[in-house]
């Protein structure tokens, strides 16, 4: 082949493309809004707390040089969602990337944790995702191009004791994934999955001591440690990048080896 047809690494390149993250403020959201930004993405950060996401987005302005806003919003609130999608299309013109990275986790045995808790976790984790896709896909529809991220879960893939809210809706959103990678296919929209294993958020930080969730760690693993959150980047830019143009409807798992044992 002539090395025009051979763009390797430039696949990877993300300059002028705009992208939503929502949970965009710390953790893994805010790993793949740096991942993003370190490939000349342009970023609109998602986050409950206006204060929260004006810090993050600024200090991804001034170590990466790109346009970095922030948006104070609650994804299980259609208008909240509605307005953040207008802001986007007023602020960049375009929505090229959205990153559904919101979510939450509590959990308990099924007897210990309570309705209000599972639907909570659900509509976050769900609803939210859900929202958001259905806010920005008309606009991605009429530019006939877009890329959709969804964080799923290892959990959304194997099961684990005393996490029903948790490893229900992450089944469902890697069954979401599946559904939209199928029907906006024909719009060239790529709908994929991250399904990352156990990363050391702050979601995590109050079990990372209990000597049992260490143990667990190790035997899960291949690694047997936890993950460092610039290991989710490169998954979040192939994705969000050209070099993803072929996959839709996946799960790329970030687990250590954990569903490989």
């Amino acid at each position: 082949m002539m090395k025009e047809n051979l763009p390797g690494i430039k696949l990877f390149d993300l300059s002028g493309m705009k992208a939503i993250i929502t949970g965009g403020s710390k953790g893994l959201g805010l790993a793949m809004a740096a991942g993003l930004a370190s490939a000349g993405a342009d970023l609109l950060i998602v986050n409950r707390k206006e204060k929260d996401g004006q810090v993050s987005a600024d200090a991804l302005k001034e170590a990466f040089g790109v346009e970095a806003l922030s948006f104070a919003a609650d994804i299980t609130d259609k208008e909240q969602v509605e307005a953040m999608t207008d802001f986007a299309l007023k602020s960049f013109g375009k929505i090229d990337i959205l990153i559904n990275s919101a979510g939450i986790n509590i959990r308990g045995g099924i007897n210990d944790v309570s309705l209000e808790d599972f639907n909570q976790v659900m509509a976050v984790n769900v609803t939210g995702t859900w929202l958001c896709v259905k806010s920005v896909v008309p606009h991605m529809k009429e530019a006939k191009s877009g890329k959709i991220i969804n964080l799923a879960s290892t959990l959304g893939l194997v099961g684990l004791a005393n996490r029903t809210p948790y490893t229900s809706s992450k089944g469902a959103v890697v069954q979401m994934t599946r559904a939209l990678g199928l029907e906006l296919a024909p719009f060239d929209i790529n709908v994929n999955a991250i399904c990352p294993g156990p990363f050391l958020t702050e979601m995590n930080i109050p079990v990372a001591d209990d000597p049992a969730t260490k143990e667990f760690i190790i035997g899960a693993t291949a690694f047997g440690r936890w993950g460092e959150l610039h290991e989710i980047q490169g998954a979040a830019i192939f994705l969000a990048s050209k070099a993803a143009s072929y996959m839709t409807g996946s799960m790329l798992t970030v687990d250590g080896g954990w569903t490989a044992k």
